[in-house]
């Protein structure tokens, strides 16, 4: 398999190429990033959860025997949950969100697909989901997941990131553009 040099020079790129290793060798890819995104998802919703990742005042110990009991709560795979209990145990449970993202960019290029990262004002209905991946298949030559975010700061349009490439057709940044060739 190839992984992209950036995804291996980040710390979290290096836990995420092992775990993703381990789960291949293991078949369980698909398993490991359902639980990835489980924890991603709780992780989304719980500040105390997010604390418990970034506490420099608990031990290695404490932290290993809270993010297991979290791992059995949200009904983690044994893989993952073993992974995270040596992020515990090497004080590296502040870098779980960049490991997730990272293995499922992984994932993504196992299957042979790209991943989008996709922030809209609003939801965005399956059909409209549909046609963006369509859009995107035909702009990148592969197949593409995309993983949604809604943020209305920006008002409307999209901004779709892939890779190191980004388009941003929002609103908001059309308006900023707007106001400085105004400023002249």
């Amino acid at each position: 398999m190839e992984t992209s040099g950036g995804i291996q020079a980040s710390l979290a790129g290096r836990y995420a190429t092992a775990l993703f290793d381990l789960a291949r060798d293991s078949n369980n890819i698909e398993a490991v990033e359902k639980s990835l995104g489980i924890l991603k998802s709780a992780l989304a919703e719980s500040a105390e959860l997010r604390q418990l990742t970034k506490s420099p005042l608990l031990s290695r110990t404490e932290s290993g025997k809270a993010i297991e009991a979290v791992a059995k709560s949200l009904g983690l795979d044994q893989l993952t949950t073993k992974y995270l209990g040596v992020l515990a145990s090497n004080r590296r449970l502040g870098e779980v969100s960049n490991t997730i993202r990272s293995f499922q960019a992984l994932a993504a290029n196992h299957r042979g697909e790209t991943k989008a990262e996709v922030t809209s004002a609003h939801p965005l209905s399956a059909a409209q989901v549909d046609e963006l991946k369509k859009q995107l298949k035909a702009r990148v030559g592969r197949d593409v997941t995309v993983d949604l975010t809604v943020d209305p700061a920006i008002l409307g349009g999209l901004v779709v990131k892939i890779g190191s490439q980004m388009i941003d057709s929002s609103i908001k940044t059309r308006l900023n553009s707007l106001a400085h060739a105004m400023k002249g």
